[in-house]
Order: structure tokens, then C-alpha cells, then sequence
């Protein structure tokens, strides 16, 4: 890639807070980003107003999963918590809750597993639906904005941004073909969203010769075939 080129990702399942001022600081910014939900969030009728304006903006809604399992255990990666009958019935649910906002499987073949967390039989099971498993690119903590105070792991909005910012400058290719994701909403209990810093976010890396691109977009730019 010649041109600076990153993708903002978003992903749901129980809340949408942030949903109305993510969708305004990217249409202020004229910005195109990429929204993974799972079944759980579409069929909550009080995200449907999120969801339309999403896909009336031209936003890439790809699926995160119906109900939002856990495939494989957090101590032995190896060891799935899902067989494949399972996933697959899932995975179209999933899909089929979608279509209820006429979002067509073959327009939305991208897909983030829940939690980020996956093996190779779900990498191999996901390939076989004719689907493309992506997720994030590791090196900040921008997946820790879902955390709140007393939480193992909590980071602060601003820990969160000046990560972004430190990998930016530390890595070589910076964060130049990067997945950047973070939440469309978070619990309660964290009262210092991250995503009312986006606004600062995109700015700092507009002024770094960044362009921002829907994940298809992205991925699309980067393959050298």
C-alpha cells in the first residue's frame, strides 16, 4: 500500500450507546466504517433506528454472531465450546435476522467472530459457508473500551486513545493497514465512553495522512492480486 489507508470496525451484541454519536462523527467526517452486530442486537427493537440509518449511510453491516458464543475456552484455545452444527445454525441466524433490514448475505460475507476469540476449526468451518473470517489488528488496546472500573483489565478512554497514538509512532508501518476496532456501545457502569473521543481520533489521524475505509474497502486495497 502506497497511500495510508486504516479501517474503524464497531462491534455490538447488548448495547448501542453510542450508536447516534459514532454514526454523526462519521458522517460529519465523511467517513465510511464497518459495523459487525449480532443477532441479539438486531432483533432488539429499540436498535432498529441505529441499524437503518447505518445501512442508509452506506456503512459495511457484517455479522458478529447470533447469540454471541464463546467457540473455544479462553485457558486451551484448542478446545472448542461449540460443535459445528452449532456454529453454522448460528451463523445463519444471524444472517437471516439481517436480511429483516434487507442486508443481503453476498453484500456482508466478512465476518468477526465473537469476542475475537476463534481456532482453526472455526476459521475452517467459517471458509467452508463461503464466509471470510477477519478481526482485528493487535498492538493498541482499543478492543479494551467495553471495560469499566473494577474490571480486570479497565483502561480509560484516554489510556485507550494515546495507545492508538504510541503504536502510531512506535511501529514501523504505523497503523497503516490497520483494523482498529472498538464498540458501538458499552455497560453503564463505564461512564467514560471512548467513542466520544472518535471525533479527536479521526482528526489526529486525518492530520497523519490517513484515509478510512470499510473493511472490504481495506482489505480489498491490500490484496496484491
Amino acid at each position: 500500500m502506497t497511500a495510508r489507508q486504516i479501517a474503524l470496525v464497531f462491534t455490538g451484541d447488548e448495547y448501542a450507546d453510542g450508536g447516534q454519536i459514532i454514526a454523526d462523527v462519521l458522517k460529519k467526517n465523511n467517513i465510511k466504517a464497518s459495523f459487525f452486530l449480532t443477532g441479539n442486537f438486531y432483533r432488539k427493537k429499540e436498535f432498529s433506528p441505529i441499524i437503518k440509518r447505518l445501512k442508509a449511510e452506506n456503512h459495511y453491516l457484517g455479522p458478529h454472531s447470533d447469540k454471541h458464543l464463546l467457540y473455544a475456552d479462553w485457558k486451551n484455545r484448542d478446545s472448542l465450546l461449540v460443535t459445528k452444527k452449532k456454529f453454522v445454525k448460528d451463523l445463519d441466524k444471524n444472517y437471516k435476522r439481517m436480511a429483516a433490514f434487507n442486508i443481503k448475505k453476498e453484500d456482508a460475507l466478512y465476518f468477526i467472530p465473537p469476542y475475537e476469540w476463534y481456532n482453526k476449526s472455526i476459521s475452517e468451518w467459517t471458509k467452508a459457508m463461503d464466509v471470510v473470517l477477519v478481526n482485528f489488528s493487535p498492538g493498541t488496546r482499543s478492543t479494551a473500551d467495553y471495560t469499566y472500573p473494577g474490571m480486570n483489565g479497565y483502561r480509560s478512554s484516554e489510556e485507550i486513545y494515546q495507545s492508538i497514538m504510541a503504536y502510531e509512532k512506535q511501529d514501523t508501518h504505523g497503523l497503516n493497514g490497520f483494523i482498529l476496532l472498538t464498540h458501538i456501545g458499552t455497560d453503564a457502569r463505564r461512564t467514560d465512553k471512548f467513542y466520544n473521543k472518535l471525533d479527536s481520533l479521526i482528526n489526529a489521524l486525518t492530520n497523519n495522512g490517513f484515509s478510512f475505509f470499510t473493511i472490504d474497502q481495506l482489505l480489498k486495497n491490500s490484496d496484491p492480486n
